[in-house]
């Protein structure tokens, strides 16, 4: 029975070594490298000392970062990745919250760190590779190691805006990769193209099936995301056929006429998430690339990465909403009520989620990790731990599981319990569209809708009082030249509802 994480990559190298694991648009570097470099790294952390906590790695989306993760694990401890884009402040939480002993970053990052405060010991990449492998105690620290030990941690946002570090085990990646990997059918010959950055728990999509079966994984370049065309370009100068990317990225190349010049034409797998994908820009999609599955998937940082998925295979109205589906092999949905019941159908729930893919809980913050990871209320007989996601969810006529909004996006207004997401369906519907967001001014009771497109705030105005009942219509519509997002790439909604309360 598998119990590391990095099994992977050691069957892997014996069998293709100097293929290309990961990549960007500079540099590569082979199973061989990765495999070697990340036992050298391993090596150097325990010479000094390190063993079971976390380990900082300062630097940014670049091969050697994943070299320096698989690095830190095979040390025996567990790695916290930080990335320079990432805003100063929350860095300082971070480094407050962990109080590591050890940080790591290369050549370009380690400049940086010195303007940040920090009681660490701060090591080099290019001088931690050149450290000569010790197998023996490598294979002692394995001996150690069981399949509940952590090996990383994302830091999510917390809503009193302090980051939550919520901590990964093996066994919980194991489960998500194995399963993620049946459901999209990876192998060999997969190429993925990844969009998200590597301090995310998105990435994993991407980093662990490429030493699962030697694929190769190409770092998108952060800024070929302002550029559609030259995105889609990118795309086949290294025939990629494989992406697991939020909504966002996908309506940016669809939204702006791109698919109309070129076609992505390796891409075979689509899987996107985060976000509901607009009919509109889905089928924009799916008339360019009819042969391309297109596969929905949902899941919190919290359950490791995606628990749910969905592939499309019928025609959807404008006003429909992909269901998220069904979940992955062991592991199982729960929607229960207010009073902790299931739900009648059709009825909306809150998601809750149960199986081995539940992660350890947030580092160093018990109580908030009780608030969420709770006893299952239907199990009287047993502890039994399920994680509750503030998720709403419902099954539709067909038994589809389907999200409908976060419980936070759920608000009451002129009397009328709306979800926000309706309206941005009904808004992304519009021809001229190209993005909609609506967040909720909850001291003024306003709902308030930002735009991307190419039509008059008057024109939506209108179309949206022909489909909507008049208690939900926005009381304030604003067109912006572009949507923000975060780091991740999906819509920024703290940002817009900062943008409006500045007013």
């Amino acid at each position: 029975m598998q119990r590391n994480v990095l099994e992977y990559l050691e069957q892997t190298v014996a069998r293709v070594p100097r293929k290309t694991a990961y990549a960007n648009d500079e540099t590569g570097i082979t199973f061989e490298e990765v495999y070697l470099y990340s036992k050298a790294i391993g090596t150097f952390l325990r010479n000094q000392g390190f063993e079971r906590e976390p380990v900082v790695v300062f630097m940014g989306k670049h091969p050697r970062t994943i070299v320096t993760f698989y690095g830190v694990i095979y040390s025996g401890n567990y790695y916290v990745p930080i990335d320079e884009e990432m805003p100063r402040h929350r860095i300082e939480l971070i480094f407050e919250s962990l109080n590591p002993r050890v940080i790591i970053c290369d050549n370009e990052t380690s400049k940086l760190l010195e303007s940040f405060s920090y009681h660490g010991k701060v090591y080099s990449y290019e001088e931690m590779i050149q450290t000569s492998i010790k197998e023996e105690e490598l294979t002692q620290i394995r001996d150690r190691q069981i399949d509940t030990d952590p090996i990383y941690i994302v830091f999510t946002s917390g809503s009193t805006g302090v980051p939550k570090g919520v901590v990964a085990c093996h066994r919980s990646v194991i489960d998500y990769i194995e399963n993620l990997s049946e459901v999209l059918q990876f192998n060999e010959d997969t190429v993925f193209g990844n969009q998200t950055p590597l301090y995310v728990d998105a990435c994993l999509k991407e980093l662990y099936p490429t030493i699962k079966f030697g694929a190769t994984a190409y770092l998108v370049p952060k800024n070929l995301f302002l550029f559609p065309l030259k995105l889609v370009e990118f795309l086949n100068e290294y025939k990629i056929n494989t992406v697991c990317w939020v909504v966002s990225a996908l309506t940016m190349i669809s939204a702006f006429g791109a698919l109309e010049k070129e076609i992505p034409k390796y891409l075979h797998t689509i899987a996107f998430g985060s976000e509901v994908f607009p009919i509109k820009q889905y089928n924009l999609w799916k008339k360019h690339l009819p042969n391309t599955r297109f596969v929905n998937l949902y899941g919190p940082t919290e359950a490791t990465g995606m628990s749910c998925y969905y592939e499309v295979k019928r025609d959807f109205e404008l006003d429909e909403m992909i269901p998220i589906g069904r979940p992955f092999h062991n592991t199982e949905i729960l929607l229960l009520d207010e009073e902790n019941q299931i739900p009648k159908q059709g009825d909306n729930g809150e998601i809750c989620i149960r199986g081995t893919s539940l992660t350890l809980g947030y580092y160093k913050n018990f109580e908030k990790t009780k608030e969420v990871f709770v006893q299952n209320p239907l199990n009287n007989a047993y502890p039994e731990l399920i994680y509750r996601t503030g998720d709403l969810g419902k099954y539709n006529s067909r038994g589809e599981l389907v999200f409908v909004s976060r419980k936070d996006n759920q608000i009451k207004h002129m009397g009328h319990r709306i979800e926000l997401g309706e309206i941005e369906i009904v808004a992304n519907q519009m021809e001229a569209m190209k993005s909609a967001c609506c967040i909720f001014d909850s001291e003024k009771k306003k709902i308030v809708l930002y735009y991307v497109g190419e039509l008059t705030t008057a024109q939506l105005a209108n179309y949206l009082k022909e489909k909507l009942p008049r208690y939900m219509i926005p009381n304030v519509i604003e067109v912006l030249a572009e949507m923000p997002l975060t780091t991740n790439g999906k819509i920024n909604r703290v940002l817009l509802k900062e943008k409006y309360n500045s007013k």
